[in-house]
């Protein structure tokens, strides 16, 4: 798609089921490597970046195929080629979550760097550390990650940074492994909980999920599951924005309530008026919007996810608001363009104001 017209039509009126979630998706669906049973996926958002983990699953000689709009089904029963090839691994980062599982299960695996990113610097440094302590030895070679090891052994690992892939590989390595694993410092993110919960339903045994301390004990295998993805709670944010800019009247089914806690705040906080029935929610604003101020941090702190969504919600309200990006140092590449649409916007640093 080269371009998209929107044509301004007023406040947003509706209802609106949220999709699943791709930072969930993606990581779950790698975790398919870690048994050799049959594995289906549901809510799981056709977008790029899901259809990129499918195709390379097949070329490792993986059965994977999309069977229904929102559903993948995997057999991961045999292997015949344990490599992340540049090609595809450059198109999306997260590709490089195949590598804790194919050296668990397989104990070899050649992924490629996934090189630059736009918003910042994304280091997989955390990964191959933690996969060292585990037992693997790891090399970096014509671009390459190649890890091995018969079988990893449990280890404590201390993360020198919250990263919620390098958590995300790690625990789906110490499934495996024999003994104990604890990683400390480890990511809060919900989908890192989705992923612990899909990897419990597979007979992983794992506690602490959503804390900072995730305890896990290997165990010889897993099994198949039928595993239903979370709903995405960035998109149901951005959603909520929309209808907070333009004024709206918005239902939001399916949406991930628990994990929204400071969005939801920075909304209250804003003007809107917020009602929520289990998995519904309901954004109206009555008054004017008022301009809030918000700092991105690792979850449960405002995610950097919903920045820039912030940002535009904020240039159609009253007041001023500073809005701080902690996590990537070029996430603020949309703020010349709202400047271009009108927007009054500076920045000082990592604060647009």
């Amino acid at each position: 798609m080269d371009k998209l017209a929107v044509v301004g039509n007023g406040p947003l009126r509706g209802m609106v089921r949220i999709s699943g979630a791709k930072n969930a998706a993606l990581p779950i669906l790698c975790s398919a490597l870690l048994t050799k049973e049959p594995c289906t996926f549901t809510n799981v958002p056709q977008l790029n970046d899901a259809r990129t983990i499918v195709r390379l699953l097949m070329q490792m000689g993986i059965a994977a195929e999309r069977t229904e709009s929102a559903k993948v089904e995997i057999c991961a029963e045999g292997l015949s080629n344990p490599v992340a090839p540049y090609d595809l691994v450059k198109t999306m980062r997260a590709s490089v979550l195949v590598l804790g599982p194919l050296l668990a299960r397989w104990g070899v695996a050649r992924v490629s760097l996934p090189g630059g990113c736009a918003i910042g610097t994304r280091p997989v440094d955390q990964h191959l550390k933690g996969l060292e302590a585990l037992g693997a030895e790891v090399r970096l070679t014509a671009g390459y990650i190649e890890a091995k090891c018969p079988r990893l052994k449990g280890a404590h690992i201390v993360m020198d940074m919250v990263t919620v892939t390098g958590t995300e590989n790690i625990m789906m390595a110490a499934t495996l492994a024999d003994g104990v694993t604890i990683i400390d410092n480890a990511a809060r993110e919900p989908e890192v909980v989705d992923l612990a919960n899909c990897l419990i339903a597979m007979g992983a045994q794992i506690k602490g999920a959503g804390t900072d301390r995730i305890e896990i004990v290997g165990v010889q295998d897993l099994k198949g599951v039928h595993y239903r993805v979370m709903p995405d709670r960035i998109e149901a944010g951005s959603f909520l924005c929309a209808a907070a800019a333009t004024g709206g009247d918005v239902t939001l089914l399916g949406a991930p309530v628990h994990a929204m806690g400071a969005v939801l705040e920075k909304l209250r906080e804003a003007g809107c008026s917020l009602s929520i029935s289990g998995e519904q929610i309901n954004i109206t604003r009555k008054a004017g919007l008022k301009a809030v101020s918000a700092r991105t941090a690792p979850h449960p702190a405002f995610p950097t996810d919903m920045q820039a969504q912030l940002m535009a919600m904020n240039c159609v309200a009253e007041g001023t608001s500073h809005i701080t990006e902690t996590i990537f140092e070029n996430r603020m590449m949309h703020v010349p363009e709202l400047q271009r649409m009108g927007a009054d916007i500076s920045i000082e640093n990592n604060i647009a104001i």
